[in-house]
């Protein structure tokens, strides 16, 4: 039978969030059910609660960063155990026999596509699916995480599971590492995470940011240097000298002055999406120095946990401000102002109490 689950939800895109109860299933034979100790905040929580972008289906529970303990397992789950630590990030199914879900790559899948972690289809009790901002949840153990860190470092794993993976993903693909000058354009909840990943990889990183008041945070987080994108002598000072860039502002801007920074056969990758589009970039930009523009999306289910354990090993987590649930609006207005460093996280314990 299924067992009552209690969560905040958005029932409109103009309504706040609000108490809610739902039932989630019991679990199947290959199920892991988790008690939800931390769940992160991402910005696609807000842009989908609020309906910014299409296919907000309500009532809408947010959250795909999820950390927590493992409660029960079904009799074919064979990786994890009543009381291991375990994540859940962005998505929780997809077909599994398409070419992307044969190489690893579900978060690419060509079947059905990726059933996310919520306002997905529910291919268990119809309807869509609910996500992090409850008290707990279950999935397929082949949707399932390790987690290896310290517990006293749960709640700073939490974003790993989108923040994490979005940039591990595109800095693995395209090699980054000893030797490189990567830049990361955008020091938030994605860019203080990529800049982390990045220096970890052993690359020399530095930070473009239109606010010089962030460039000791970017030293402390392993960048080299901040340079202030609005700044044309500096970024002038550093034309075709970059091996990659990750960009990972989400606001439509001008990518011309990034392109124009990388050697050639360089890579700019994005991995924010605007609510509108980016300003088509020059071609000549792109074609006299055989310069790519490229995006990436997540990463798979073993790419996830090979971030997981690349971040235990070189003793990363994410930068984060704990919330209660209760103040889940404010936080999603400080978001909106970019008023947090870098990611705010829900302790579920404010939702059961």
């Amino acid at each position: 039978m299924p067992t009552p689950a209690k969560a905040y939800a958005a029932q409109s895109a103009t309504t706040p969030l609000a108490p809610f109860s739902f039932e989630r299933r019991d679990p199947g034979a290959k199920d892991v059910a988790i008690d939800i100790l931390f769940c992160g905040v991402c910005h696609s929580d807000l842009h989908t609660a609020r309906a910014e972008w299409e296919g907000t289906l309500f009532p809408c529970v947010p959250g795909h960063e999820i950390v927590g303990r493992v409660t029960a397992v079904g009799s074919d789950v064979t990786k994890f155990k009543v009381g291991d630590i375990a994540g859940v990030g962005c998505m929780v199914d997809s077909c599994g026999h398409c070419a992307s879900c044969n190489d690893g790559e579900e978060q690419y899948c060509e079947g059905t596509g990726f059933v996310g972690t919520y306002n997905g289809p529910d291919p268990v009790l119809g309807g869509h699916t609910f996500g992090g901002y409850s008290d707990h949840i279950v999935v397929d153990e082949g949707f399932v995480l390790k987690v290896g860190h310290d517990e006293k470092d749960l709640a700073a794993v939490a974003p790993l599971l989108c923040a994490g993976i979005t940039t591990y993903s595109p800095l693995k693909h395209w090699k980054v590492g000893p030797g490189q000058k990567v830049g990361i354009v955008g020091l938030g909840g994605l860019g203080h995470m990529g800049v982390k990943i990045a220096a970890a990889m052993g690359a020399e990183v530095y930070v473009f940011s239109t606010s010089p008041n962030k460039r000791d945070d970017a030293r402390r987080l392993g960048a080299k240097e901040l340079i202030v994108s609005k700044d044309a002598d500096q970024m002038a000072e550093h034309a075709n000298s970059f091996d990659f860039i990750l960009n990972t502002v989400a606001a439509s801007h001008d990518l011309d002055q990034f392109l124009g920074l990388l050697k050639r056969d360089g890579t700019m990758t994005l991995v924010g999406v605007p609510e509108t589009p980016h300003p088509s970039p020059s071609v000549g930009n792109l074609v006299f120095r055989r310069r790519a523009l490229a995006g990436s999306l997540i990463g798979g289910i073993a790419e996830t946990q090979e971030m997981l354990d690349f971040c235990q090993a070189h003793g990363l987590t994410a930068d984060i401000e704990m919330i209660d649930m209760q103040d889940i609006e404010t936080a999603y207005d400080r978001m909106q102002k970019s008023d947090v460093k870098y990611r705010f996280v829900i302790d579920m314990a404010s939702l059961k109490n």
